[in-house]
This record gives C-alpha cells, sequence and structure tokens, in this order.
C-alpha cells in the first residue's frame, strides 16, 4: 500500500534497500519462466562463467547487459528467460584442486583418478560458484531455477549425445598430429587457446657439416638459421626451395647433424622461403607443424625429443636426457660453440605463444588427439552471419568471423586432464575402438559379449565442447529431443540474444553456430537455418580498460574489485556508470570514481522522488483517469508530457539497435536535466501559488504520473531504487512489482517538437540571465530587466508566452523588446541562439566599486599571464621541461587570455 515520505528516507541508502528487493523478487518466482503459447518467449542463455571465477569489471558490464535486455523484454510482456550456470572449467579448476593437494604434501596420483575427481566435487560444492552469489547482488534476475552446471548428467548426457553422432558421422577422428602442449598442465590445448605475444630473442645460424664435403668445397656446410637450437636434436633432414639455384646441386646429399652422430638428407621443398635465412631450413617433424607437413611428404621420421614436461626424453642423446628444454638450450649452444658449428647469432624478434591459462610457453609436440572436421561445419555457419540471419552488433566483428571461418583448421578435443567430461570412446582388448554413450552400448558396438572387459580413453574433452552446445543442452535436450512433445526446448529455442566478450568469437559464437545448425534439425524437425540458429543477436561487448586507456590488471593495480564498488556506491549506481560508459564498439575508460555518476543519478532522482511525495502529502493528487493527468495543463506540462514522449521514443529505438550507453543517456538526460532540474521547477510556483487546489492537485498527479513512468523506463538498468520509489508513489498489493509492470509506450500526439525547441530557447536565456548576475555580482534576492532585441515576430510571440519563467526562475521584473540598435547603459550583454540579451545594470550594483574590482581582477591575471609568457619564452625552460609541464603553461595561457577578455567585457559594460 501506498506509504508517506516519512517512510522514505531523507538519504538514499541502497545498502538497506537492495538486498531487501532482491529477496522480494525471488521469493514470489518473479525470475522464473514457462512454456506459456499465449506469449512471445525471449531468451538469453549466460556465457557460463567458470566454476573457480569471481566477478570482474568485465562480468559487471556483460551482465547487467543481459539483466537490462531481460528485464525490458519481461515488463514489455514476452516470457522472459535467462538461463544461468556455470561451466566446469576443465584446466582451471583442476589446478586449484591440486594447487590444495599440494599443501597436504599430496598429488592427484597419490588419490586416483576416480578420488580425485570426488574430490573435485567436493570443491566445487564447498568453494565453487562464488560468482553465481555475487551476480544475485549485482540485481540479475536470472532463472535461478533453470541454473545448469556443464558437468550436469543432463548436460553429460548431451556431450556424449553428440560425440558418439559426430564420431559416427566421421566428423570425429583420432590422429597423430602436432598440437599446441602446455608442458605445466600436461595437455593439449586448442589454437585459440594460446596467446601469442612478441619477444626479443635471437637467431642462431648453425652449420650441418655436408657428408663428403672437403677443404677444398666452395660449400663446406649446410648453414640453417633457427630460433630454437635445442629441437636439432629432432632433425630428421634439412630443407632447400627446388628452385633456389645456390642449392641445387647438394639436393639428395646427407649431413652430419651435429651433437648426435646422424645423418640426414637434404631434401627440396616449395615450403622454404628462399629468402629467409640462408634458404636452408632444419626440418623437425615432431617440433613443428610445418615441418609435419614436410615430412608428410617426404616421408621422414618423426622424432620426439620432449616428454610431457618439455624435457629431454630418450630419444635425445645422452648428454641432455633429463634437461629442462630452457637448460638444454644453454647446454646445446655452449657444445656448438666448442665444436665450431655456429656461424652468427642475431637478434630477432619472434612471436611466442603461451597457455591461456598459466602463461607458460607452449611447445608443439606430436602426439595422438581427437579431434573434429570443421570445414563441413563451418560453411553453413559463415552462411547464417554473412546473410544476416545472425546479426552481429557492432556489425565489423563480422568480417574477423569471416576471415577465421574461412582458414578454419581441425579442433582438437582432446585434453590430457582427468577433470572434465570423459571421451566417450571404449576400447576392447584387441584393439579396436569405438564411440558409445556407456559401456554396454559400447560392448554392442565392438560385437562383445554381456561383461566383456572395455576400457574407456582416458583423456577428457575441451571445456569448449561441452559449452558450444549450452543453448540447446540447459533447455533438456537430448531427452526432450526423445519425448517429441512441446516443451522448454522447442519453445526457448532458438534464443534471442547472446551478450558476450569478442576475445571468444571462435572458442564459443563460432562453434555454437555450428552445433545449433548440426543438431538444431533434430528437434526442430526443420533444415531452415532461422529456426536451427542458436541465437538472432549477438551483443560484443566493450573492453573495460582503466581511465589512461590501460587493460584492467591485479599487476597493475588497476582492477577495481566489484563487490567494494557494489558495497561503497550500490548496486544500481555500478550498473548505470558502466552501461553509460559502454558505446556499441568501444572500449570503456573506467575508474572507481566514476561511479559518483551512478549514484548522484540515484539520489537525484531519490530527492525528487521525497518532493513530490511531501506535496502529495499536504495537497493530495487527482483521481487518476489515464496514464497522465491532463487537467489544467500549461505550457511546462505541454512541454515535458512531450519531452516524456520523446524520451520513451529514442530509448526503445537505442534498445532495439543494442546502443545501450545511448539508452542511459536518454534517461539521464530527461530525468536529471528535464524533470528534476526544469520541470519540478517550474510547477514549484503553481504548487505554492494561488491557483485553486483541484489545479494543484492536478500538477501534483501529473508530475507523479510522468515520475512513474520514468522509473519503469528507468527500472532496467536500475531495478533497486526504482522499485523502492515505485513502491511509494501509489497504492500497491502485496505482489506488485515494477518487475512485472508495463513499459510506458511512446505516444506521438504528445509529442510537440516545436514546443520543446522553444523551452530549450527559454532555458538558454534563463541560465544566460543566472550566468550575468554571477559574473556581475547582483545579490540573488534583486529583481532584473530584461531587455531582447529578437530577429523575428515569431520568436517574440514565442518569448512573451513563457515570460512568467522568466519572472520565476530568474527573478525577471519587466521584459521589453528594443526595435533599433540601441541597447541600455551600462547593461551586461549575452547572445542566446542568435538573439541578443541585455540587462540594465544602474542600481543592482555599485558601478564604481564594481568597476575598481573588476580594474583589479584585470591587472591581476595579466601579472600572471605575463609570467607564463616569460617562461614559455624561455627555450631553456621549453627545451628541458617535460612536454606535459610546457603543454600546461600554454593551457595556463590560453585560460589567463580567455579570462581577461571575459573580465574586459565586463568592465566595458559598465563603463558605457
Amino acid at each position: 500500500m501506498s506509504e508517506s515520505t516519512a517512510s522514505l528516507a531523507k538519504v538514499y541508502s541502497p545498502n538497506e534497500v537492495e538486498a531487501r528487493w532482491y529477496k522480494f523478487w525471488e521469493e514470489n518466482n518473479f525470475f522464473h519462466a514457462e512454456v506459456n503459447p499465449a506469449k512471445q518467449p525471449y531468451t538469453i542463455v549466460i556465457p557460463p562463467p567458470n566454476v573457480t571465477g569471481v566477478l570482474h569489471m568485465g562480468h559487471i558490464l556483460n551482465n547487467t547487459l543481459q539483466d537490462a535486455f531481460i528485464r525490458h523484454k519481461r515488463m514489455k510482456g514476452f516470457e522472459a528467460c535467462w538461463v544461468p550456470g556455470m561451466d566446469h572449467a576443465g584446466i582451471a579448476t583442476q589446478n586449484v584442486v591440486e594447487k590444495s593437494l599440494k599443501k597436504e604434501g599430496k598429488t592427484r596420483h597419490d588419490l586416483g583418478r576416480e578420488k580425485f575427481i570426488e574430490r573435485v566435487w567436493q570443491w566445487k560444492e564447498q568453494y565453487g560458484g562464488v560468482i553465481i552469489k555475487q551476480l544475485r547482488t549485482l540485481g540479475c534476475s536470472c532463472d535461478w531455477q533453470r541454473e545448469r552446471f556443464t558437468m550436469d548428467e543432463s548436460l553429460s548426457a548431451a556431450v556424449r549425445e553428440v560425440f558418439v553422432r559426430m564420431f559416427d558421422d566421421g566428423l570425429i577422428y583420432r590422429g597423430k598430429y602436432i598440437v599446441n602442449w602446455c608442458p605445466k598442465d600436461h595437455t593439449a590445448i586448442s589454437d585459440d587457446e594460446v596467446n601469442y605475444s612478441e619477444q626479443q630473442g635471437k637467431i642462431y645460424y648453425i652449420r650441418y657439416p655436408i657428408i663428403g664435403a672437403t677443404a677444398n668445397d666452395a660449400m663446406r656446410f649446410a648453414v640453417v638459421a633457427t630460433t630454437r637450437p635445442e629441437t636439432l636434436l629432432g632433425d630428421t633432414a634439412v630443407a632447400v626451395n627446388p628452385t633456389d639455384e645456390r642449392y641445387k646441386q647438394l639436393i639428395g646429399k646427407m649431413v652430419e647433424l651435429p651433437l648426435t652422430g646422424r645423418q640426414i638428407p637434404i631434401i627440396a621443398d616449395e615450403y622454404v622461403d628462399a629468402s629467409f635465412g640462408t634458404g636452408m631450413v632444419k626440418i623437425t617433424p615432431a617440433h613443428d607443424p610445418n615441418d609435419y607437413w614436410v615430412g608428410q611428404r617426404h616421408n621422414l621420421p618423426q622424432i620426439n625429443i620432449f616428454d610431457i614436461s618439455a624435457s629431454l626424453n630418450e630419444n635425445a642423446p645422452t648428454r641432455y636426457r633429463g634437461m629442462d628444454r630452457h637448460e638444454a638450450r644453454k647446454v646445446v649452444l655452449a657444445d656448438l660453440h666448442s665444436a665450431d658449428l655456429i656461424e652468427k647469432i642475431d637478434d630477432y624478434t619472434n612471436n611466442i605463444g603461451r597457455c591461456y591459462r598459466c602463461d607458460t610457453i607452449i611447445e608443439p609436440y606430436l602426439s595422438d588427439q581427437w579431434f573434429v572436421k570443421m570445414k563441413p561445419l563451418a560453411e553453413p555457419a559463415l552462411n547464417v552471419v554473412m546473410d544476416g540471419t545472425i546479426t552481429f552488433y557492432p556489425d565489423r566483428w563480422t568480417k574477423v568471423y569471416e576471415h577465421w571461418m574461412t582458414n578454419i583448421r581441425d579442433w582438437c578435443i582432446s585434453r590430457q586432464l582427468w577433470w572434465g567430461h570423459r571421451i566417450p570412446v571404449y576400447y576392447a582388448d584387441d584393439g579396436r575402438l569405438t564411440a558409445a554413450r556407456n559401456e554396454d552400448e559400447a560392448r554392442t558396438r565392438l560385437g562383445l559379449p554381456a561383461g566383456a572387459s572395455v576400457r574407456q580413453d582416458d583423456d577428457v574433452l575441451d571445456t569448449w565442447f561441452s559449452s558450444w552446445l549450452w543453448p540447446f543442452s540447459v533447455q533438456g535436450w537430448p531427452q526432450h529431443e526423445q519425448q517429441g512433445t512441446s516443451n522448454d526446448l522447442t519453445y526457448f529455442y532458438p534464443t534471442n540474444t547472446l551478450v558476450t566478450a569478442p576475445d571468444i568469437i571462435f572458442f564459443w559464437v563460432a562453434r555454437m553456430i555450428m552445433a545449433g545448425l548440426q543438431f538444431g534439425p533434430s528437434f526442430t524437425g526443420s533444415r531452415d537455418p532461422r529456426k536451427n540458429i542458436p541465437f538472432k543477436d549477438v551483443y560484443f561487448t566493450s573492453l573495460v580498460r582503466d581511465d589512461k586507456g590501460r587493460k584492467m590488471s591485479k599487476s597493475l593495480g588497476n582492477s577495481p574489485e566489484p563487490m567494494d564498488l557494489i558495497a561503497d556506491y550500490g548496486a544500481d549506481a555500478v550498473r548505470f556508470t558502466i552501461l553509460y560508459l559502454a558505446p556499441l564498439g568501444q572500449d570503456i575508460l573506467y575508474s572507481r570514481e566514476k561511479n559518483e555518476l551512478g549514484r548522484n543519478f540515484a539520489n537525484k532522482i531519490w530527492n525528487a522522488g521525497r518532493f513530490l511525495l511531501m506535496n502529495r502529502d499536504q495537497i493530495g493528487e487527482a483521481p487518476k483517469t489515464s496514464e497522465f493527468n491532463t487537467d489544467h495543463l500549461d505550457l511546462a506540462d505541454r512541454w515535458i508530457l512531450s519531452r516524456f514522449h520523446s524520451t520513451a521514443l529514442a530509448l526503445e529505438q537505442a534498445m532495439d539497435a543494442y546502443e545501450i550507453n545511448k539508452v542511459a543517456k536518454v534517461i539521464y538526460d530527461f530525468f536529471w536535466h528535464d524533470y528534476c532540474d526544469w520541470y519540478v521547477e517550474m510547477i514549484k510556483s503553481r504548487l505554492y501559488g494561488d491557483e485553486p487546489t483541484d489545479a494543484k492537485q492536478a500538477v501534483v498527479s501529473r508530475a507523479l504520473d510522468i515520475y512513474d513512468a520514468a522509473l519503469r523506463l528507468l527500472h532496467p538498468i536500475m531495478p533497486f531504487v526504482t522499485e523502492e520509489l515505485w513502491q511509494h508513489i501509489r497504492a500497491r498489493g502485496p505482489k506488485e512489482s515494477i518487475m512485472r509492470s508495463s513499459p510506458p509506450a511512446a505516444d506521438r500526439a504528445f509529442i510537440d517538437q516545436q514546443r520543446e525547441s522553444e523551452m530549450v530557447f527559454v532555458q538558454n536565456v534563463i541560465e544566460s540571465l543566472r550566468t550575468i548576475r554571477g559574473e556581475m555580482g547582483i545579490a540573488p534576492s534583486k529583481d532584473i530587466s530584461l531587455h531582447m532585441r529578437l530577429t523575428d515576430e515569431r520568436t517574440a510571440e514565442s518569448v512573451e508566452q513563457y515570460a512568467g519563467y522568466f519572472k520565476r526562475l530568474a527573478r525577471v521584473s519587466s521584459l521589453t523588446f528594443i526595435k533599433d540598435s540601441s541597447r541600455p547603459k551600462p547593461s551586461a550583454s549575452a547572445v542566446v541562439q542568435g538573439e541578443e540579451l541585455f540587462v540594465p545594470l544602474e542600481g543592482l550594483i555599485d558601478l564604481e566599486v564594481e568597476r575598481a574590482r573588476l580594474q583589479k581582477e584585470i591587472d591581476r591575471i595579466a601579472d600572471l599571464l605575463r609570467s607564463v609568457e616569460a617562461k614559455l619564452n624561455n627555450p631553456k625552460f621549453v627545451d628541458k621541461a617535460p612536454k606535459d609541464v610546457v603543454e600546461k603553461e600554454h593551457e595556463k595561457l590560453k585560460n589567463f587570455g580567455n579570462t581577461i577578455e571575459k573580465l574586459q567585457q565586463s568592465f566595458d559594460a559598465l563603463s558605457s
């Protein structure tokens, strides 16, 4: 029920409000969505954060965006379903638990696989999911009843189903290939999980003695250039370009491989760039992806010289076995120097790949892995983006997507971990294998009797192999597919909007599109891509940087702790600020202090609410017969109604275009400037004047109507403060909520652009008059006269209509229009939109005293200006001072000059 201003605290305290309203929303099941044929669904699936994760500023932006979209659609009458959940994060989670075991003096091998996985589940239940609790604090209105975890049995069943179907279709295969190997995590990672950065290093030119060459021969050595001399221990050839005239006579000869006692051939292959280095290339098929393919073409041996920790193994000469790769490089170089087999060493900038999880330098490594054939999946996934079936915001990511999809490589999906979805491949004792959903099915597929021995593959699947199924696995696939009835899957799929960071466009976005098109027909019953795509729109978020443009990181100390921000400023302030600063497709320059924008905004609308409720309690309000009371309208009322509906229209258009920072700015400008700064001030004279009670009550009702509607516009961005205020301004039922109310629709009948333009002029005039008062030292209690020289009669008519506002808001006692070129003397002047304003000063201030004060100030600033000029005219200062110091002096010079100019104008006005 309606409450008085006594229950609305003098100062807004978000800590007292936010937890209370979130509990109210959850207890009343307001976030939950159900299949409802009478309503149109709107679905978002959350990019599942890692179970090990905690909230960072990127999460704040991403999830505030999702919540704004879902709340907006929910209010518009959609069956809005936002599915939350977490990713099991194979490598990250296993690392966390292994570190915990290390403190106990144990390893996972001490526990064994089954016990270790039990330990991970225990950790997940005890410590995992912190971020999910934090999302509640942020105000996220997820359907928590639908929360999913990628290791849930239903999602694990989806993973097995997809693997088996793709295996049967020939889209999954096992092969020996060069993979990106993390020596720390002891697992392969995909190309997309490698972070590359430039690093200064060396390039070594090494002599390989040519067998049979003598001291008289012009070419005794094959000289190869390499950045990794330690890998020569695994070389199986030296290659030259077949068109390189320098080396044609060497093709087919043998060279001695330094430090090994082995001989290897010189071969010809077009892969070799004759212009790089010496034009001779060492070929190491087991430790370089390009060399691997050269080796395949020439049937070269593949010698793997590293173990899983990147230490030299038994395939290396005895002297180097057991050495770490970095140590081995030093020893190999020393031995090459001793043998006089180093021609030269140059500086070289190398592009080094590192594991995206632990930053360990990646080792190209030949091993048996499982792969997905990507080209058959990529073509249809590319088509639906290029033809607009799926739309990217901003559009520039379409080109990035196209480039990657047309150059796609097979996806290595096996990981040498214990935590994750174990690969559903089973082996018979005789080595035969098959993919299967369980052991019994495996025996059937292998033609084995019940109870026969089968062994499941030891590896687990890449974490992304479960995430790429997320849009339909969270809705019950494949179980619902088998039921063949109307259900969550057929109702909520495809989803509508995906909000995600652009750095996972390939990890996740592209693969979800592939999965939807590949498996969607099995439950939609259609080959139409529009029915099978996982989402219609993809909103790529901005990168949150600090206010100096640097990427946020703990090491730089420039990454605010989101929970501290929420505690200090309130969730609404943090939400509003991050969206206000987030233009589509541009980075955000963020700092802790910028949250004052959101906090001040919350306080502004809070104070406006207190003012309105105070007057409602004292004056009362008219009976409500329509959305907006239209009795006793004056010019300000017609203007604010036009501004409100223009705002509602602009907001809806911006929301549809995913211009979320424009949404924030549009409602901020209306609420702060139009409503609070101007309209509330304009109605005060009516509320406190001599108008009849029914007119005053109509003013109160109308002001509350517009305030109510504006709160509903703002609610998706600032849910807590809008709920608190909305509950106070009208009588509400016990389960009524602003989040379940209808948003105001823009009514073009109220929009009057001419009225809005006229009011902008009036506001600018009033602000100019206030500036003149301040600059001339005119006491606020004194009335002023206003003389105006206008360019046309229409403007004069408009000004006369609004003359009362000049009187009430700028204490203008009289208004005079000037026809000729004269002006009152002495007077202060201003120009507003090309129209001239004059304020006579006689009798308002002591002209002599004011002239003396202005002259003294002019002289003081002139002294400062001369001092700065002297500095800048001194070559020693300009040449030796830091650039930013010199720039500040130039800025001072400009400011002092502008100040003197303004002071002189004021002085001249008093002297004329």
